[in-house]
This record gives C-alpha cells, sequence and structure tokens, in this order.
C-alpha cells in the first residue's frame, strides 16, 4: 500500500471513529461495543485493502501512553491502601486463570502441547487496561471495586507478558522452570520499578528547568514512551516502569506544573488518550479479517473452533468468579477471626468484580506475536479474538445491568474533610495572607477592595455551602449572558479579535471553575 493511500485509511478510520462513537452515545452503548463492531465491519468492506497489525509496535504505540494516563489519574492513597488485593488480581488471579484455562485446553486438544496451552492461558489471562477504562467510565462503582479494577488493570500486563514470554520460550526449547519464572517476574518487576524511579526523577529535574509550557507538555507527552522503551531495552518490565512513572509523575505534578500547562496539557493529553483508546478497538476489528481467513472461513471457523472457544471463555469467566469468590471468603474468615480489619466484598461486590474482567488490545498483540509455525496458532489467533469479542460485547454491555441488581451498599470510605471544608480553610489561609500584604510598612491600608474581596469570599462560602448548585447555576447562566453580549459586541465591530480572545479565555475559566465546583 503506498504511503499516501495509508494516510487516507487512517484519516477515514478516524472519522469512522467518530462516527461510531456518535451512534454509540445515541443508542446508549458502550463506545468500545462500537468500534469494535464497526472496526469488524468495515474490515469485510469490498475493496477495502487488508489490515496487517505489527502487534509489537501495537504494544509499543498504544500500551504505554494508555497505562500513563491511567496510573497519572488513579488515586494513589487508595492505591496504596488496596495494594493486597490489587496484587491479588493482577498476580494471582492471572496466574490461577493461566493455569485453569491451560488445564481445560489441554483436556480438549489433548495433542496440543502443554506449552502451547499455557500461551493461550497466558494471552487471555489478563483482564485489558483499555477495555476497563472503556467500561468503566460509563458506569458507577463503589470506590474501593474502582480502585481494585483499575489498579488491576495497571499491573496485570506484566504478569501476562512474563507467562506468555516463558511459556513461548518453553515451547521452543522444550524445558519450563516454575521456580525460575516466578524468580524472573520479581526481578523483571523490582528492574521495571527501578526504571520507573530514575525517569521518573529526572523529568521531574527537567520541567523544573524547562520554562516553557509548550515544551513542558511535550516532554510530559513523551515520558510514558521513554519509561516503556527503557524498561525493554533494559530487559526489565516497561509496564510497570510505564506505571511507576506515571504514579510519581502524578503526585509531583500540582507542584511543577503551572495552572495554564495544567490547562492546555489535560486538553490535549485528553484528546489524543480518546484516539488511541478508540483507535485500539477499530483495530481490533479490523483484524477480524486476517483471523477468519486464516481459520479458513466464518463457516470453517464456527465449525470446527465454535465449541471449543466457547468452553475457553466460560472457562476464563469461571476461574475469574471462583478466584474473587475464594479470596473474599478467605477475607471474610480473616475478619472473623481477628487477624485482619479488611472488609468483604461480600456477594454483589465480588460479582461485579468478577464479571468487570474485559479482555482487549493486549490479548489481541500478544496472540499475533505467536512465531509462525507455533503449534495451535491458529487455535490461539481464532480463541483470543472470541474472548475479546465475547467479554466486550457481552460484559462490557451488561455491567450497569450487572451493579444495579447487585445493589452495591453504599461508599463508606471517606476522606476527613467535605470538598467545602477543603474549599474554606483555602480561602481562610488566602484571606490570611492578603490581610498581611494589603497593608504597607506603615500600616496604611493599600489593597482595600482586594481585602474586602477576599473577607466576602471566605464568609461567602460557608454561607452558600448548602446551596451550591443553585450558586452556581446562577454563575453559568452569567458567563452565558455575558459570553452572547461579548460575541455581540465583536460581530458589530465595537471590539477586536484580540480583545475578543481574552476575555473568552476569562469566561471559559469561569464557566470550567463553576462546572467542576457542582461536580
Amino acid at each position: 500500500m503506498e504511503p499516501t493511500h495509508l494516510f487516507e485509511l487512517v484519516i477515514a478510520m478516524f472519522l469512522a471513529i467518530i462516527a461510531l462513537h456518535y451512534a454509540a452515545h445515541r443508542l446508549g452503548l458502550p463506545p468500545s461495543v462500537a468500534l469494535l463492531t464497526g472496526g469488524a465491519s468495515l474490515a469485510f468492506v469490498p475493496g477495502l485493502p487488508a489490515i496487517s497489525v505489527d502487534p509489537e509496535l501495537v504494544l509499543v504505540i498504544f500500551l504505554p501512553p494508555l497505562l500513563m494516563d491511567g496510573a497519572w489519574s488513579i488515586a494513589l492513597s487508595r492505591l496504596r491502601r488496596h495494594m493486597i488485593g490489587i496484587a491479588s488480581l493482577a498476580v494471582g488471579a492471572v496466574l490461577f486463570t493461566c493455569a485453569v484455562v491451560a488445564v481445560v485446553v489441554h483436556l480438549i486438544f489433548p495433542s496440543l502441547p502443554w506449552a502451547a496451552c499455557a500461551a493461550l492461558g497466558a494471552i487471555v489471562a489478563p483482564p485489558d487496561a483499555v477495555s476497563a477504562r472503556a467500561v468503566l467510565e460509563r458506569v458507577r462503582l463503589p470506590r474501593r471495586l474502582q480502585i481494585l479494577l483499575e489498579g488491576e488493570s495497571l499491573l496485570n500486563d506484566a504478569s501476562g507478558l512474563v507467562l506468555f514470554r516463558f511459556a513461548v520460550a518453553a515451547a521452543a526449547t522444550g524445558a519450563f522452570s516454575a521456580g525460575e519464572a516466578v524468580g524472573n517476574f520479581f526481578v523483571l518487576a523490582l528492574g521495571g520499578a527501578i526504571v520507573g524511579i530514575v525517569i521518573a526523577a529526572a523529568w521531574v529535574k527537567l520541567i523544573r528547568h524547562l520554562g516553557d509550557d509548550y515544551l513542558i507538555i511535550a516532554a510530559t507527552v513523551l515520558l510514558g514512551w521513554i519509561s516503556y522503551l527503557f524498561g525493554e531495552l533494559l530487559h526489565v518490565s516497561g509496564v510497570i516502569a510505564t506505571v511507576t512513572t506515571g504514579l510519581i509523575a502524578s503526585w509531583h505534578q500540582h507542584t511543577v506544573f503551572s495552572a495554564a500547562t495544567r490547562m492546555r496539557g489535560t486538553s490535549f493529553w485528553t484528546v489524543m488518550i480518546f484516539l488511541m483508546e478508540a483507535a485500539v478497538f477499530t483495530l481490533i476489528g479490523l483484524s477480524l479479517r486476517d483471523v477468519v481467513e486464516r481459520g479458513g472461513g466464518f463457516t470453517t471457523v464456527i465449525a470446527t473452533m465454535g465449541l471449543p472457544m466457547l468452553a475457553i471463555l466460560v472457562t476464563l469467566v469461571a476461574a475469574r468468579f471462583a478466584w474473587v469468590f475464594a479470596s473474599d471468603l478467605v477475607i471474610k474468615s480473616c475478619a472473623a477471626l481477628g487477624f485482619t480489619r479488611a472488609r468483604p466484598l461480600g456477594a454483589g461486590g465480588a460479582t461485579v468484580l468478577s464479571w468487570a474482567g474485559v479482555r482487549g488490545v493486549v490479548t489481541l498483540a500478544l496472540a499475533l506475536s505467536l512465531p509462525e509455525g507455533f503449534s495451535g496458532r491458529d487455535l490461539i489467533l481464532a480463541t483470543s479474538f472470541a474472548v475479546i469479542l465475547g467479554t466486550v460485547l457481552v460484559q462490557g454491555t451488561t455491567l450497569g445491568r450487572v451493579i444495579a441488581w447487585a445493589r452495591l451498599a453504599p461508599e463508606t470510605e471517606r476522606a476527613r474533610l467535605t470538598m467545602s471544608q477543603a474549599e474554606a480553610a483555602m480561602a481562610q489561609v488566602q484571606l490570611g495572607i492578603v490581610q498581611n500584604l494589603a497593608y504597607d510598612a506603615e500600616g496604611q491600608l493599600i489593597h482595600p477592595q482586594l481585602l474586602e474581596r477576599y473577607q466576602r469570599r471566605a464568609t461567602a462560602i460557608v454561607d452558600y455551602a448548602e446551596r451550591t448548585d443553585a450558586h452556581f447555576d446562577v454563575v453559568l447562566e452569567a458567563v452565558a449572558t455575558g459570553r452572547r453580549e461579548l460575541i455581540r459586541l465583536h460581530r458589530v465591530g465595537d471590539i477586536d479579535d484580540e480583545t475578543l480572545d481574552e476575555l473568552e479565555r476569562d469566561l471559559d475559566l469561569e464557566e470550567l471553575s463553576a462546572i467542576s465546583a457542582k461536580a
């Protein structure tokens, strides 16, 4: 394919993404479902060239920034608080699921080598960070479940990648050592964490000296790829390196970013991540054509592999249910005996956590990266795609109903201060510094209006705390009215473009502040 035609195809894909997202919004479907099915439909459009996905390139392009985004937005204090539960899912559940799937595959296909069975188990075991985000952004969960799922999706790719590489190596050499695999996993994870810490520390020092918003944003956008590539270059976990870098950078961004940098960077980053997430699901759908052609067509694939693929999908879901419910039973038993103060999830919470294991880009990329001639490669490819389709189309579309059925208990984990209390505390210290600086060295008041403004603001916060929504509804209406007048003045020629841009920016900031306060 000529480069110009390839570029045209990429632009067409992004236009299709916009259309599919809009259709999903209108139909009330998760965007991932519309993108996946839309991409799969486009793959069989007559005259459209076959899309060949390079798995290594897909991982390098999409995984680092998406992991970085997840690490950047996760609540670090809650991540530390629930680290045991996250590790249980990200490591324990992946190992257990891999083993169970491998056993079932070997029972169905006795002639398939154990290494190939283990490779399939490693490919489908880890739920995907991109898929999890796409599903979770459409539903509301208690914070504990939210942090467990987000933390799991950030860390379990490392477990899956290590298991997959050992399974492929075992298939090639005919030898496998469980002890060596476990030891190497911890070495890779520790090495990745060290790389992430070093890269993040260098980033913090660099940001403090750049002094230009756009340079800072560019350096931050590249940060995920740099961490991942350095980790892989040093033969440690690039996934862990990226997540570690993201967590540390997120912690420091509040002190090293200016307000302008944060606003501009957030806007750019949000659009970039939106396009990348959407492109991932569309590419998965487009790759269906290659998978079907390798299997001999739809009829052949369904006839020869339909029941085995369904059995493996059911096994995958059942294994996650078994691990989550068994872990919750252990927590409940330990709490009853006084060994821990951790609260069990309960049947409803465990069901939601089990049902939220959606697979995606990592599963597809690992399956496509299997070397030619690998035992059972076509079966593994078809099964991996069936798992992605099944989990996204079934679990992704029904998770909201499962949450409603579970009737989860209200969130009991609360911060020490409410938002209104925190805002009042901030207003008091601001008033204190203004009171000190409002007078000159002789004690003469030189900023009376500024002092009055902060005094009024500190008092008003307490007064309207119970009327916050109504207060900011009035602010938003005032902003909208001011915007209409500003545009009218520009249209009749009373103000120039520069005045319009400056005043409109002020209105935008005021509007964003009011919307944030209402949320």
